[in-house]
């Protein structure tokens, strides 16, 4: 039975125009934190990623923040973040977040989020990994993509499992801050940690 120790959140380098995207990624980060659970994101300052990661640090927690060299160049990222990683492409940063992470979680976000969550959803359609995506709904934000799978699984392109009726699939969706931490949990205890630990050795590009 594995424990989960780490959780890459993906999520938006802007706050968004809603106070509860700023209000779950501050809660998410505390909640991290007080669980004693690592961390791991795209190392930026600004936007929600800045605001999980510096509610982590305020909180006692341990952060590790994952970025490439253009963007460390640009002064994007968060100084200080408990480790930084400083990776050549976006490729190897993507990598790393998957080898360090025991879980994954899809916060509100723009392009760059989306391409993170449904790259490491294919990955898992792919049976390239068992760890568990959990997409967060505030606020409604994902109703059009949940929307988009029930389409393509409605026409034929998705398998009805995908998106849940299957509890062995690793997607799950919910839409409190509160349910991520006990849904991966349970999702986690139910992988053994040499399985787990196994996967982020698989070659994922």
């Amino acid at each position: 039975m594995a424990e989960l120790r780490s959780i890459c959140v993906y999520c938006g380098s802007n706050s968004g125009a809603a106070p509860e995207y700023a209000d779950a990624a501050k809660l998410l980060g505390r909640s991290m934190a007080a669980a004693g659970i690592r961390l791991v994101y795209g190392g930026g300052s600004i936007g929600l990623m800045g605001l999980v990661a510096r509610s982590v640090l305020e909180h006692d927690g341990d952060v590790t923040g994952i970025i490439p060299q253009f963007l460390k160049d640009r002064e994007v990222m968060l100084k200080e973040v408990s480790e930084l990683v400083v990776t050549t492409d976006m490729h190897e940063r993507k990598r790393i977040m998957f080898e360090r992470s025991d879980a994954f979680v899809a916060l509100p976000g723009g392009i760059g989020t989306l391409e993170e969550v449904v790259e490491i959803m294919t990955w898992a359609q792919l049976d390239r990994h068992e760890k568990p995506i959990l997409i967060a709904n505030i606020n409604g934000f994902w109703d059009p993509l949940v929307g988009q799978f029930q389409r393509m699984t409605a026409d034929g392109f998705l398998h009805k499992a995908f998106l849940g009726d299957h509890v062995d699939l690793p997607v799950r969706f919910c839409d409190r801050v509160e349910e991520i931490i006990p849904t991966l949990r349970q999702a986690v205890a139910g992988i053994p940690r040499p399985e787990l630990e196994a996967a982020s050795g698989v070659g994922m590009m």
